[in-house]
């Protein structure tokens, strides 16, 4: 069948388009095959991480409440807990023992009807798994008792017990602090944790690990609150969050939570952190983590964010390395002008680490007069380069142009107070814990074993931020929570606990 002139036309045409669209995609698949090659096996600055599915952070939650049978009294029915051996622990009988008296006051010795001391009758020992650095041993609490020989009415008398953070808790607050660093500084799960007591004949089951961990982390949450709000009360934030995998419940699968992270503090790096465990990353979560602020909030392209900057509550500051990270990752698009931006970036940090080592007076004169050009300079060439017709619409190169101009308005947010950043790098650090740990845990058991955990990770990195040995701070502040003034908590945050 002879075509016409039309119909070859038409024809030649929608070959010419599928043609078209076909080189693009091929360009787009080299592109990617390219960029996971040299992710793979190239030099990088940036070290690319795999999507493995996270182990256990919390191993397993706490078993449900084992099974109960009814025991028959004379006036009641009893339940009976069954015990199956995981509720216990057990360790060497020859382990040394530290005594410590807690007794009544001397005056409190004597009857107060009849004028006659107190005689001691026995006492009563509370046993303790304890450590010290490089050896364990258990710390017996002896309270004497005493009883009048002359009034039996007056029963016995025997000191209070020295408030603890974990009533009936057979371990001793060394003991606690030894094992919480270990999770949360040194990355190790609690299985883990308990194979290594084994070793040594000290037979506590991953169950009462879990448990221990959770009721500190718990009960150390004022302290947390009392981070953020001294987070809060500063000039610059940092703000990030990472996926972490919690189990369902009752059904022995995963669904995908989230650790956010606030940094904060004085200084060049901040050292405070504050981790929250939330169960998805809906907008709402980054406005109440940021409810009442309205300084500067360094973060990356999420549009909570935006929205807030474009409200006038906060003032946004972009993060330059995530812009950097963009340009780098567009390795097909056009090389010369890909290598320009990230010259002129690199120009940026140049002069940021000249001026953070001067004044803040010299540092804001610097920003003023040399970053604003190369900022400006940037913007235009971009938006030039975006016009372009030559340009993939799916290439890396194309996004990396529309992140750069979607981000114009608060590019220069930085360059007007002295304490703010060039890049959110500071919640990036924080978040780093995690993704390293995370590769040794699971999944988060449970919502309160998610709550524990962000409660310890912020007690504990902002220990190692500071330089602090975390299980030294976290055993004196256990042993003196109870008994501090609530509204002085903030004495007890690591950064003023080390100053006194």
């Amino acid at each position: 069948m002879t075509l016409t002139v039309d119909q070859q036309q038409n024809e030649m045409t929608e070959i010419y388009n599928l043609v078209k669209t076909q080189a693009e995609q091929i360009n787009y698949l080299k592109e990617q095959i390219s960029w996971l090659q040299k992710q793979l096996f190239g030099k990088k600055s940036e070290k690319f991480i795999a999507d493995d599915k996270q182990l256990h952070l919390f191993d397993l939650p706490e078993e449900k409440a084992s099974q109960e049978e009814t025991q028959t009294v004379s006036t009641h029915t009893k339940r009976k807990a069954k015990r199956n051996g995981q509720d216990a622990i057990s360790y060497p009988s020859d382990l040394p023992v530290e005594r410590h008296i807690v007794d009544l006051k001397e005056e409190d010795k004597i009857c107060p009807e009849t004028g006659v001391p107190l005689v001691k009758i026995g006492e009563e020992v509370t046993k303790k798994l304890a450590y010290k650095p490089g050896s364990y041993f258990v710390k017996e609490i002896v309270r004497p008792k005493y009883a009048s020989p002359k009034n039996s009415d007056l029963g016995i008398r025997i000191a209070n017990l020295v408030p603890t953070l974990l009533v009936r808790c057979e371990a001793d607050e060394s003991l606690l602090a030894e094992i919480i660093t270990k999770k949360f500084s040194d990355h190790l799960p609690l299985y883990r944790i308990a194979e290594i007591f084994a070793r040594d004949q000290f037979f506590i089951s991953r169950q009462i690990l879990c448990k221990w961990v959770t009721r500190v982390g718990l009960a150390l949450a004022p302290l947390h609150k009392a981070l953020k709000i001294e987070i809060l009360s500063g000039e610059n934030v940092f703000i990030d969050e990472t996926p972490i995998d919690m189990l369902s419940p009752g059904k022995g699968k995963t669904h995908e939570a989230y650790m956010w992270v606030l940094v904060g503090g004085p200084g060049q790096d901040p050292s405070l952190r504050y981790y929250d465990f939330c169960l998805d990353r809906k907008h709402y979560h980054a406005v109440e983590l940021l409810s009442g602020y309205s300084k500067n909030v360094h973060a990356d392209k999420y549009g909570a964010y935006e929205s807030l900057a474009n409200k006038k509550a906060i003032i946004w500051a972009p993060c330059f390395a995530h812009i950097r990270r963009k340009f780098f990752e567009a390795i097909d698009g056009d090389s010369k002008f890909r290598n320009w931006v990230l010259m002129k970036i690199r120009h940026l940090y140049m002069l940021e680490r000249v001026a953070w080592h001067r004044s803040v007076e010299e540092r804001l004169r610097i920003r003023q007069e040399k970053e604003v050009i190369i900022i400006d300079e940037l913007i235009a060439a971009i938006r030039k380069k975006e016009t372009e017709g030559k340009i993939l619409p799916k290439s890396n190169f194309r996004k990396a142009l529309t992140y750069f101009l979607g981000l114009v308005p608060y590019l220069k947010n930085y360059l007007q107070h002295p304490f703010a950043r060039i890049d959110n790098n500071v919640a990036e650090r924080a978040v780093r814990p995690i993704t390293i740990g995370r590769k040794n845990w699971l999944f988060v058991g449970s919502e309160d074993g998610g709550e524990a955990a962000a409660v310890l990770l912020s007690l504990v990195q902002t220990c190692r931020a500071l330089e602090i040995n975390p299980r030294e701070y976290l055993e004196d502040v256990m042993r003196r929570i109870m008994d501090h003034p609530h509204n002085r908590l903030n004495e007890l945050l690591p950064h003023r606990w080390v100053k006194s």
